[in-house]
């Protein structure tokens, strides 16, 4: 009976840790996500930790094999061609995109694995790597272990920032607030926020950025950058209002808008560089709830799994590309309201406030 269930997602963990042994390289990808044939990063071994230890999987390119190693007394396991890591692949992204439903098991896969120590879907890591590996990088001469985040694009997009109580902003309503236009507001036969926000527009209203809920939050976003809070607060405006659903439409509203009041007379894009750097430490390892020190967890970068079951990856290297792709692929969504506890509006020392919510999902 087959042991090992997951989404999509996570087999596709493993389906990255197949296909990246047989190829012995991954390829770096443009923002559009298409391979650049000239930057390509040579893997040495890709390491995880199992129930049996610590296991090093190692690529020997002249011989075509891999060696699974227990590196703590170099015993080797097992060593197989990478034209069978291949074939494994093949066969587990078949059943990836041809399953349906939440969960599901592999039973070909999982027998393959066990022959190799892997009992495990997801390597243990106490970072947000879902792979490590020892590159060589063949422009500088650079070897190092490093970790990478993984994202699939096989299943359902997968979000860049997770709704919580801690990604709550609120904002003053400035205006001749009523207990009608309140009442008109929270109707909750209006569904949609544009129907809520023409109730505020109608009656001349406006909301003023005035904090966040979280101070956790609000220090890892100034430890980025001073205004990131207020920008943040300006484009979730735009998106709740309905403007725009893209994030790249949010930025060029902003933009034009200018809310901050930058000099943008000689060019400077203010806002999409400090959105982007935002976005970037998110992907590598800051979480809203969570002080954040500055540190990237996943020190090599993203690893993206294709629709066709292409393996490209955003290496830190080529981090101009990495943000780009983020913000092209990216989109506002909002979250349960009661949840999380926002979209109303409330009443506190003779002022009226509202809560909007920041979650961040991939477009694909």
């Amino acid at each position: 009976m087959p042991k090992l269930t997951g989404n999509k997602g996570e087999w596709s963990e493993i389906y990255v840790f197949l296909r990246l042994l047989e190829m012995g390289r991954i390829y770096a990808a443009t923002e559009n996500l298409e391979r650049i044939d000239s930057v390509f990063y040579d893997i040495i071994k890709i390491l995880r930790t199992e129930e049996i230890g610590k296991l090093e999987f190692v690529v020997d390119k002249f011989e075509n094999k891999i060696s699974v190693v227990l590196p703590e007394n170099e015993r080797v396991l097992i060593s197989m061609t990478a034209s069978e890591f291949g074939e494994e692949a093949e066969k587990l992204y078949q059943t990836i995109i041809n399953t349906s439903g939440s969960a599901f098991s592999c039973e070909e896969t999982e027998s393959f694995l066990s022959s190799m120590g892997v009992k495990s879907l997801k390597a243990k890591s106490t970072d947000k790597s879902d792979i490590r590996m020892k590159i060589h990088d063949i422009n500088t001469g650079f070897e190092a272990v490093q970790g990478f985040s993984i994202k699939s694009r096989l299943g359902s997009p997968s979000t860049l920032i997770n709704a919580g109580k801690t990604t709550n902003f609120v904002y003053e309503i400035c205006g001749n607030v009523t207990e009608r236009i309140v009442a008109d507001f929270n109707d909750e036969s209006k569904k949609k926020f544009k129907d809520k926000f023409d109730v505020l527009n109608a009656a001349g209203c406006s909301l003023k950025y005035s904090g966040m809920e979280n101070e956790i939050f609000e220090n890892n976003l100034v430890l980025i950058d001073g205004d990131l809070p207020e920008i943040c607060a300006h484009l979730l405006l735009e998106y709740y209002q309905g403007n725009c659903s893209t994030v790249t439409d949010a930025l060029e509203i902003i933009t034009d808008k200018n809310p901050l009041k930058y000099n943008l007379t000689k060019g400077h894009p203010f806002y999409i560089y400090k959105f982007k750097k935002f976005l970037t430490e998110c992907a590598l390892g800051m979480l809203p709830s969570k002080a954040w020190n500055g540190t990237a967890d996943a020190t090599g970068g993203y690893i993206i799994v294709k629709e066709d079951g292409e393996v490209l990856c955003y290496h830190l290297f080529n981090r101009n590309e990495f943000e780009n792709y983020l913000v092209i692929n990216t989109k506002f969504e909002t979250a349960s309201t009661s949840r999380h506890d926002f979209g109303h509006i409330y009443k506190e020392s003779n002022q009226y406030f509202i809560k909007l919510n920041l979650q961040i999902r991939f477009i694909k």
